[in-house]
């Protein structure tokens, strides 16, 4: 599919207000920790993966229109949100084991995963790893695709973050915080673009057990070098897996290029890209990204996995990377085959 950054929507989607009961959290208990998520709706399952330092309440509200046709469950990821924060595994594959198993306790057995940064590396993990329990893909500004993102998460990837982001806590930084993001928005810079969300994640971290979680999450994914994970190198596993990209053309987080590399390495995969965005698509035009959701999931079929098509698709490997013509797209191409040649570097298990 080719992109679609000037196509409308399919038709606009009308918001309506969100009813308190469709928010509620619940938990479940696995393996001895308590685990938060969001459920609401009927029909086929959607699973929404919050990004780092978030947790589901991002996708408030969304959800109860989402929930006029699917199974919408969203949970807190371990170390995040209502969720236990124990010394824990924090990796991507962690993760992707503990939404198998928290769909397990709650009778699900496959889903649609919709993946937002931290998330979406999440989402493709699970895919891997649980491919006959994956019926599409949907990643939103997703991590593990290059090796670049903001400065500012490589420098709490270092030693000593811990009591740099405990002074955050301290008397009047909230206000000061506060004025350099509201600055960033008025400059109109990319990172501007998400400004209510860095102030979202300031506050998510009232504690040292949060900072702590935080932090340990961080680097199982960003060193003081970037992305130290990747999901280029098995991409061409989602093959004949519904796919699509979401992604804002001014992310400052996981900057846009990472879109097209990643569409171009998942064969059959769909791209569409929010003018004039940030790392939240989402938040910046939730009615267009309702309507793909929706256009997505009611017009595509789920994934039919066999063993024999995963075993084919291992022994024929990873194919050779082909531009379409035109020097963006060789650019492109040569940026790909670049981060391709690194994958083996920071390849997830």
């Amino acid at each position: 599919m080719v992109d679609a950054r000037r196509r409308p929507p399919a038709r606009t989607v009308r918001l309506r207000p969100v009813r308190k009961d469709e928010l509620a959290l619940q938990y479940r208990v696995v393996h001895g920790y308590r685990r938060a998520f969001r459920m609401a709706g009927s029909g086929p399952v959607l699973v929404l993966i919050h990004g780092i330092g978030d947790s589901s309440a991002t996708w408030a509200e969304l959800i109860p229109d989402l929930a006029r046709t699917h199974t919408v469950i969203a949970p807190d990821l371990l170390g995040h949100g209502a969720s236990d924060k124990p010394r824990a595994d924090y990796s991507v594959a962690a993760y992707a084991n503990g939404v198998r198993d928290l769909l397990t306790t709650l009778g699900v057995e496959s889903a649609t995963l919709v993946g937002h940064s931290l998330g979406g590396g999440v989402a493709m993990q699970f895919a891997y790893q649980f491919p006959e329990r994956t019926e599409r893909l949907i990643l939103v500004s997703a991590g593990g695709v290059g090796s670049e993102v903001n400065p500012m998460l490589r420098l709490v990837s270092l030693p000593g973050a811990h009591l740099m982001l405990s002074t955050l806590r301290l008397p009047g930084m909230r206000l000061q915080v506060g004025l350099a993001v509201h600055l960033l928005k008025m400059l109109d810079t990319d990172l501007g673009q998400d400004a209510p969300e860095l102030l979202t994640l300031v506050d998510a971290l009232p504690d040292d057990t949060s900072r702590y979680a935080f932090i340990r999450t961080l680097r199982a994914v960003v060193d003081w070098r970037g992305q130290v994970v990747t999901m280029l190198d098995r991409c061409y596993l989602t093959q004949g897996m519904p796919t699509m990209l979401l992604w804002g053309d001014r992310d400052s987080v996981v900057p846009v290029r990472h879109a097209y590399g990643a569409h171009a390495a998942m064969p059959g995969s769909r791209l569409e890209i929010f003018e004039g965005a940030g790392h939240f698509p989402y938040h910046s035009d939730p009615a267009r990204f309702l309507s793909l959701i929706e256009e997505f999931t009611s017009t595509t079929s789920p994934a039919d996995w066999s063993r024999e098509h995963w075993r084919e698709l291992l022994v024929e490997g990873r194919p050779a990377v082909e531009g379409a013509g035109g020097r963006a797209d060789l650019a492109r191409t040569q940026a790909l085959e670049s981060d391709l040649r690194e994958a083996s570097e920071r390849s997830a298990t």
